[in-house]
């Protein structure tokens, strides 16, 4: 890019640029390289354990983790980084990224949500990088997926609002596929629970964007023993 060769960072790109589009999509796209469809977040377990047997199910589930669980968690830790990698504030950055690292409940979310964190760096820099990306990363000692997404969105002068729109959509259609596959769900079906959660989805972003890092917390103890417990499960398709 030739802002990165000039030395300085892209200029923020309007919500109705293309530009912006573009690298939302192509993020936050299932096919973006990070491996996310080999982590379910502990549904799987709650599938075994019968917490999760239809669509509907699946659909208050996903609900509650979104408005009350790791939802709107990551969101929150998204925008506050995204905030402080934009203000260049890279002590504040550290802050929120070592945050983020503590409030994972159990040892395969930490898999989960580091592994994608440092492919999403890693391919950025690869295909994305900017200046001010490397100075970024190299003040965080750990990055979980959502620092990152919100490091690169700010570097790269993506719009806060449509980016953390675009994670938490990302994130849904992420749990609704691991859902589908192991219910199973029909096709028809994994997008009527995504439909129906939509308004849910607008309503957590809303609140992310309001959160302080005093008001970042959850009430999901289902999910995270769901999380706890698929450590030992016996048979399992997914990482999480």
């Amino acid at each position: 890019m030739s802002t990165s060769e000039e030395g300085a960072r892209p200029a923020a790109i309007s919500a109705t640029d293309p530009a912006a589009l573009y690298r939302l999509l192509t993020w936050l796209s299932p096919a973006f390289p990070i491996g996310g469809f080999s982590y379910s977040s502990g549904i799987e377990w709650a599938v075994e354990a019968g917490d999760i047997g239809d669509a509907a199910a699946l659909r208050g589930w996903l609900a509650t983790m979104l408005t009350n669980g790791s939802g709107l968690c990551d969101a929150a830790f998204l925008a506050h980084a995204y905030r402080a990698a934009e203000l260049d504030d890279m002590a504040s950055l550290r802050e929120v990224a070592e945050l983020a690292a503590a409030f994972v409940p159990s040892r395969e979310r930490q898999l989960e949500t580091t592994a994608q964190g440092r492919a999403f760096i890693e391919i950025a820099r690869s295909a994305w990088n900017c200046a001010g990306l490397d100075e970024a990363v190299a003040r965080c000692e750990s990055i979980v997926y959502p620092v990152a997404v919100g490091l690169v969105g700010a570097v790269h002068g993506v719009p806060l609002g449509p980016l953390l729109h675009g994670f938490l959509h990302a994130l849904t259609s992420n749990w609704i596929s691991a859902g589908s596959r192991l219910v199973p769900l029909g096709q028809t079906d994994s997008q009527r629970v995504l439909a129906a959660l939509e308004p849910v989805v607008a309503a957590t972003a809303d609140r992310a964007l309001l959160a302080s890092l005093d008001d970042i917390g959850g009430a999901t103890f289902r999910a995270d023993l769901a999380s706890l417990h698929h450590e030992t499960q016996y048979t399992r398709l997914f990482r999480s």
